[in-house]
């Protein structure tokens, strides 16, 4: 019964499931990148994975506070990657929500 009722709940939600996951690669697949770009460079702040995946969390959800930040050239490129993503994910999850209100309303 309780299968039954998941299923279904996963079937009713894809739209938003993906992106979630999504956002959780990108989150733990770019802070990891980043610390084994930056862990061993001289005045680096990122040098612990835990630092590594704050940063990619304030990076991916657009805070970006400051306190960690990429200091070699590939770090920083990967650090653009998880931003475009990070507002690209944004912006599916705004328009899935707009969308599914706008369904709703209509029915």
């Amino acid at each position: 019964m309780k299968s039954i009722k998941f299923n279904k709940f996963v079937h009713a939600n894809m739209n938003v499931i993906i992106p979630v996951i999504l956002t959780v690669l990108v989150i733990v697949v770019g802070g990891f990148a980043v610390y084994l770009a930056d862990y061993k460079q001289p005045g680096a702040n990122i040098t612990k994975v835990g630092n590594a995946l704050w940063w990619s969390v304030g990076t991916v959800s657009t805070v970006g506070y400051g306190d960690y930040t990429p200091i070699t050239a590939v770090a920083r490129i990967i650090a653009t990657i998880v931003m475009f993503s990070g507002i690209g994910i944004a912006l599916t999850l705004v328009t899935i929500i707009g969308q599914t209100r706008i369904q709703r309303m209509q029915e």
